[in-house]
């Protein structure tokens, strides 16, 4: 006859699942076999500036001409298995995808995002950069990927969640990009010295971006700058990765997330 479960078993059986279901979110199992299956060339590259070593990795698409690169600026989880991945789909749509990690250096034994032991390691790391750092790494990615040879001289940011924001404080710092695209980010507190377009990406069941969305409007409108912000009813913050994450039971997520991508590579092929 089958005993029953004790008490204590029974927590430490559902302690474990949930690890297990952490680790298997962390880890994005399903996002590293989209990666692996593509047919496009991905490599990691050293980029360097003042004492200060990163690494980046870098996705080419399949075309015959000279592209535009995008720099992807990845969540506050770091460069996951998804920013990588999502890098990919953008090679997969004609474009040179340079993806910096901008925690290198801050993982164990000097480490970088594949080194955190788990996703509260990461989510500390990026919270704590440097703004300036940051500034100077996304400058090395950009340079970088301007020197490529199989580059058409443009570049933009594409930014989600931590790095949404930091796709549109990098547009008021760098003069020569092409647009930047911000996902669920807020604005910088002065835009007076945006040059390129900004376009928004927002969930409409995220109040504490979606909050920020009129002054970032109003101020942008004010300085003359151009500035498109799209929301999507029903989604949640983080909809690009959510929308494609299988375990994710929200089809707002799963729709924002097609209409945004597709709204996305429109607006890169029109640059």
């Amino acid at each position: 006859m089958m005993r029953p479960i004790p008490h204590v078993a029974r927590i430490s059986a559902a302690a474990l699942a949930l690890t297990l279901a952490a680790v298997s979110t962390y880890a994005q199992d399903w996002a590293k076999t989209r990666l692996d299956a593509s047919p496009r060339h991905h490599e990691y590259v050293t980029l360097k500036h003042d004492d200060r070593t990163l690494q980046a990795f870098v996705v080419y698409p399949e075309v015959k001409s000279k592209a535009t690169v995008v720099v992807l600026i990845h969540e506050i989880f770091g460069l996951s298995d998804w920013a990588k991945e999502m890098a990919d789909e953008l090679a997969g749509q004609g474009f040179i995808v340079v993806a910096p990690d901008l925690i290198s250096g801050l993982g164990p034994n000097g480490g970088g995002s594949s080194a955190m032991p788990d996703r509260d390691a990461s989510v500390k790391a990026v919270s704590g950069l440097d703004a300036n750092q940051v500034m100077a790494d996304l400058d090395a990615a950009a340079d970088y990927g301007k020197k490529i040879p199989a580059a058409n001289g443009k570049v933009v940011t594409v930014g989600f969640c931590w790095g949404g924001g930091k796709s549109f404080a990098f547009a008021t710092h760098r003069k020569d990009l092409s647009a930047a695209f911000v996902f669920y980010g807020p604005g910088p507190a002065d835009v007076s010295s945006i040059t390129a377009p900004v376009y928004g990406f927002y969930a409409g069941n995220d109040a504490r971006i979606g909050a920020t969305i009129p002054a970032t409007t109003e101020a942008m409108k004010a300085a003359g700058k151009t500035y498109e912000p799209v929301t999507y009813d029903g989604a949640g913050h983080g909809f690009m990765r959510a929308g494609e994450d299988p375990t994710d039971t929200n089809p707002a997520n799963k729709t924002a997330r097609e209409q945004g991508f597709a709204r996305l590579v429109k607006l890169l092929k029109g640059l």
